[in-house]
């Protein structure tokens, strides 16, 4: 069994910077990819950033390219979100997400075997 912890969310203006925390706790051995998600009110969880544990191999959504960045410590079995230059359409709950193997569907919540509780973004104008 595996655990996800998020922390570091918060409120800041547009322009701002957070840093989210994602550890990770039992099974560590088990988990391949991981990857952060967010969901905004009324809107699908979407896919915001993944990486490929082995080689640290990531992948962005479009719309975050250049200001966010996923990243990870092997060593405290934590994986971090650094957002820079936010925009108020960063607003929602951000999730940190794994699963044991890793395909190219990394953005499909479905394909994730294990959550965390999210933690709250919100980015005013």
């Amino acid at each position: 069994q595996v655990q996800l912890v998020e922390s570091g969310g918060g409120s800041v203006q547009a322009g701002g910077s957070l840093r989210l925390s994602c550890a990770v706790f039992g099974y560590t051995e088990s988990i391949n990819c991981m990857a952060w998600f967010r969901q905004a009110p009324g809107k699908e969880r979407e896919g915001v950033a993944g990486i490929r544990i082995l080689d640290r191999v990531t992948v962005y959504d479009d719309s975050v390219k250049g200001r966010l960045t996923i990243s990870q410590d092997n060593a405290k079995n934590a994986v971090y979100l650094q957002m820079d230059s936010l925009k108020p359409e960063d607003t929602a709950m951000y999730y940190c997400a794994a699963r044991w193997s890793c395909g190219s569907t990394w953005s499909v919540p479905a394909q994730y075997n294990y959550w965390g509780q999210g933690t709250q973004v919100t980015v005013s104008s």
